[in-house]
């Protein structure tokens, strides 16, 4: 026995945690949160909620970056943590075949029948990185397609396929690659000419603003691709096991079939990371092409016990409790109750989404008033207004959002997918007060006059 003990380390240092990042982690992050004034110190949490040492409840409709899909601390995920390690399984031996990845691979794969096998990694970015890998090794050709604004996670071979250029600036070279507008085929065909391309990878429904493929481009990609002997690639990290009110928001256009499909985030259960990569039989087989080959694409912890087991308890409880339909529902009475808003408020633009994935965008008011104020937030930066709504939801309302992306005026909410009518009453109820504020000239602007200064002050 050591003399660790994790409680009491928790209780004696806990105060410090603020500290501890400004002096051994990203040291401007305790600094955003101050700024915001999101540097709350939360106790506990369950299901879609947190509380704070007072006892003070926040809603959850951020659910980690979309990591927290059953919410935190399901009662069924912690069980399974709790009997695998239990079983003191031989686990990550290297050279034996455990049953559990080969369970979750069968679980998984029932969800898109047209796909065989699966890779299993550690994260969202490393699923990107196997289908990059893989696509290349299967058709022999170097060049990767994405979208523009997609966001496909920040390692070197994802970094590659990310439509946004901050998160590019400075980490190049990268891998060739290309990026085409989402929904248009002529781009497409265009780059496909030049013979090089391996696969487009694409977000059905794009997290960066919330923008959904055009109905049929996917199909039709899909159909150009083959005709070039390239592969579509659906990046379903965020949209996956049930977000967008199906399985896979693929599943949404009638006929798509991805040839690699990559998955992570809510398969975690919140606890343990795990990606994967579903692929079709051809393509594993081009990359395992012989047993001198049986490792040429592996993960130290990947297959690991305690995630595979967070996986298959997660399926469990999407199946049993109907968690893709429940979404589906919630999704569209959150958007209805919103949408209903637009006529109410001329700052609020557009509404969209589908499932549990709702875009909220704001843009140029008609009056003069506002079109003023309006004209100085778009001046010192643009994306602050976005800021000034996703702030005071959070201190006068506990409720947790966030922007969707930089220099975008648009919310993004991606609650746990069990939330349901009582968490819709109270965000919409926070969110009318809040823009009533911003159309009345309230509390909301002295706190955009903050954000103008720090604005400028960062250029």
């Amino acid at each position: 026995m050591t003399g660790f003990d994790l409680a009491a380390l928790l209780e004696d240092r806990s105060a410090e945690r603020y500290a501890l990042h400004e002096r051994y982690l990203n040291h401007q992050l305790p600094r955003m949160l101050r700024t915001l004034g999101f540097d709350k110190v939360y106790e506990r949490a369950e299901g879609a909620y947190f509380w704070d040492a007072e006892g003070n409840d926040y809603l959850d409709m951020l659910a980690g970056f979309g990591v927290m899909g059953l919410g935190r601390h399901h009662p069924v995920v912690r069980k399974a943590l709790h009997d695998v390690l239990d079983a003191r399984l031989a686990d990550l031996t290297r050279f034996d075949c455990s049953p559990l990845p080969g369970l979750l691979a069968e679980r998984l794969l029932a969800h898109s029948p047209h796909l065989d096998r699966v890779f299993f990694g550690n994260s969202g970015t490393e699923a990107v990185e196997t289908a990059l890998k893989f696509a290349r090794r299967a058709t022999g050709r170097p060049r990767v397609l994405h979208c523009d604004h997609a966001f496909h996670g920040l390692t070197a071979g994802s970094l590659s396929v990310n439509g946004e250029t901050g998160f590019r600036d400075g980490f190049g070279p990268l891998l060739p690659d290309t990026a085409v507008p989402l929904g248009d085929l002529t781009a497409l065909e265009r780059e496909l000419a030049r013979g090089d391309v391996a696969a487009l990878i694409v977000e059905p429904v794009q997290g960066k603003g919330v923008h959904e493929a055009p109905p049929g481009y996917l199909r039709a990609a899909q159909e150009l691709l083959h005709r070039h002997r390239a592969l579509l690639i659906a990046d379903e990290v965020q949209t996956g096991l049930g977000r967008t009110g199906d399985f896979y928001a693929y599943q949404h256009e009638e006929g798509v079939e991805p040839d690699l499909v990559c998955v992570a985030k809510a398969l975690s259960g919140g606890y343990v990371p795990v990606g994967a990569t579903l692929g079709k039989d051809w393509i594993f087989k081009k990359v395992y092409s012989s047993m001198d080959r049986v490792l040429v694409h592996s993960a130290s912890f990947g297959s690991n016990a305690q995630a595979m087991a967070a996986g298959l308890a997660v399926l469990s409880v999407i199946e049993d409790d109907q968690i893709v339909a429940g979404a589906r529902a919630t999704g569209e009475l959150l958007r209805s109750r919103l949408a209903a808003l637009t006529d109410r408020y001329e700052l609020l633009a557009d509404v969209r989404g589908r499932g549990l994935m709702t875009g909220i965008e704001f843009g140029r008011p008609r009056s003069l008033k506002l079109r003023g104020r309006w004209a100085m937030l778009q001046a010192a930066r643009k994306g602050l207004f976005a800021q000034m709504v996703v702030v005071p939801l959070l201190r006068r309302h506990r409720i947790l959002t966030q922007v969707s992306g930089d220099h975008l005026e648009v919310i993004k909410l991606i609650p746990p997918l069990i939330i349901g009518e009582r968490e819709v009453d109270r965000f919409v109820t926070a969110f009318t007060a809040v823009m009533d504020d911003a159309h009345e000239g309230g509390l909301v602007w002295d706190f955009g006059r903050l954000l103008m200064r720090q604005a400028v002050s960062n250029r």
